[in-house]
């Protein structure tokens, strides 16, 4: 076995923005760390201050049936997990120099690591790009009058540029439009609030649309998890963890439960316009000039979100280790993305929040398992250095593949409770609401933790060129 592409001399990149960031997914050398924790307070709460999360709320008085106060608490609950999670990985980045799904490969070895790496890419590049774009055209359409293509191709452009830079220019790009988002959408939750009615009765939603909008929830937060180290691989190795681990979580945390607990209330100010267009039955709750400057901040949070997913979704597709040149790999599969994303948003203008909450589920429904299965590979490796495992190429651990696979099958074929498949155990009980996520977590848990030691190949040694710099 050898080791993967190890530029570890200096890129002569470091802290400079107006500069495309060379190579794809190698480790980040010494002479290369920089940045704060605290950047990435504002790198994860940006991209969540739009449109899309505060539908995640909408979604579970409208559609799930629920009270405000049962909305709440589910979205709490999911939200809060999710971030723990994200958190947690996020601690990686300053500890192994490396990107999300590079260090998955711990988990999953070297090639079946090509599994988890594709759905994610698949998700980010092209799924939640879609979904973001086409929420932040309509707003801009709304605002301007100009036809929904033409916003649409003037988001996607700034997006994949953006994202085209690279690390140091996403960071300072949502660090800029962190305080404009902060405060339009504060004012703007403070109106809602001011005209919803939280005390409400729901529409008796019960335990199973708690338990569906909490999946909704854990997705949408959760939904960052594998891209997680991709924004804290440039922070010091002695970089503190906690840190790293509270900047990280409480970004997601923050601005997911802020802005889905206003979509909550929202509904409870006259339902009915939602089941048209959400996005202006939420801004027409505002007056004239603040509503108009929330269709600006849900044009501008699209931006931030996708920023995040074009550049993730390359690292994800480079971790195929696809050859190219490598000093524009990640910048050329950014803009490949961006250009597939315009045409499958572009596809989805007319129809623009029918399957979102399929798409949500579906979300929890992959990435629960591929937690369990990461988690508890950390778990089992407590105390020894894994960059042997995430370096080496052909390194071999089929347990993360098999403990994925058969637990993604198995609590989506029974447990699935959406409108495209419905499993025989919430089919005959649905007062349960979906659990899908849960019982994939701990079936991928479980089945890792018993396939280990007999599918996992001995950990190769970390390679001497790099033993001091992550």
């Amino acid at each position: 076995m050898e080791t993967v592409d190890l530029p570890l001399e200096s890129r002569d990149y470091g802290s400079k923005v107006a500069a495309v960031e060379p190579g794809g997914v190698e480790l980040i050398p010494l002479e290369e760390r920089h940045g704060s924790p605290l950047q990435l307070l504002w790198t994860w709460a940006s991209p969540n201050l739009e449109f899309a999360t505060v539908f995640v709320g909408v979604i579970g008085t409208l559609f799930f049936g629920l009270s405000f106060v049962q909305a709440a608490c589910a979205i709490v609950l999911g939200t809060a997990l999710g971030s723990l999670t994200h958190g947690y990985l996020s601690t990686m980045g300053p500890r192994t120099g490396l990107p999300q799904m590079v260090a998955s490969r711990s988990a999953f070895g070297f090639w079946g690591n090509a599994l988890p790496a594709v759905i994610s890419s698949v998700m980010a590049g092209i799924g939640w790009f879609a979904v973001n774009s086409v929420s932040g055209a309509l707003a801009l359409s709304s605002l301007t009058d100009l036809p929904g293509v033409v916003c649409l191709l003037i988001v996607v452009g700034v997006q994949v540029v953006v994202a085209f830079f690279g690390h140091n220019f996403v960071h300072v790009f949502e660090r800029f439009a962190f305080p404009v988002l902060a405060v339009i959408f504060l004012v703007a939750v403070v109106v809602v609030f001011t005209k919803a009615d939280p005390g409400a009765p729901g529409g008796g939603g019960g335990f199973g649309g708690f338990m569906l909008l909490t999946a909704a929830t854990f997705g949408y937060a959760a939904g960052w998890n594998p891209y997680a180290s991709d924004y804290s691989r440039y922070l010091a190795p002695d970089t503190s963890r906690v840190k790293v681990f509270a900047c990280a979580g409480l970004g997601i945390f923050l601005s997911c439960t802020l802005l889905e607990l206003a979509g909550a209330a929202a509904v409870t100010a006259g339902p009915d316009p939602f089941f048209g267009n959400p996005t202006t039955a939420f801004t027409d709750l505002l007056p004239g000039v603040l509503g108009n400057l929330t269709l600006l901040a849900i044009a501008l949070g699209a931006v931030c979100a996708n920023i995040l997913n074009i550049y993730s979704g390359a690292m994800a597709f480079l971790t195929l280790e696809i050859r190219l040149p490598s000093h524009i790999r990640r910048a050329l599969v950014a803009s490949v993305f961006g250009v597939i994303g315009f045409f499958v948003g572009w596809s989805g203008l007319d129809d623009a929040g029918a399957k979102y909450e399929n798409f949500l589920l579906v979300i929890a429904y992959w990435v629960a398992p591929w937690l369990g299965v990461v988690l508890t590979d950390r778990l089992l490796r407590r105390g020894t250095d894994p960059i042997g495992t995430m370096l080496t190429r052909g390194y071999r651990n089929w347990a993360g593949p098999v403990a994925f696979v058969v637990a993604a099958v198995v609590s989506i074929w029974l447990f699935s409770d959406q409108t495209r498949y419905v499993g025989p155990v919430a089919s005959a009980h649905p007062g349960l609401g979906d659990l899908t996520p849960v019982v994939g977590f701990v079936l991928a848990a479980a089945a890792y933790a018993l396939l280990f030691r007999p599918l996992a190949a001995p950990a190769p040694p970390v390679p001497a060129e790099v033993a001091s710099v992550a």
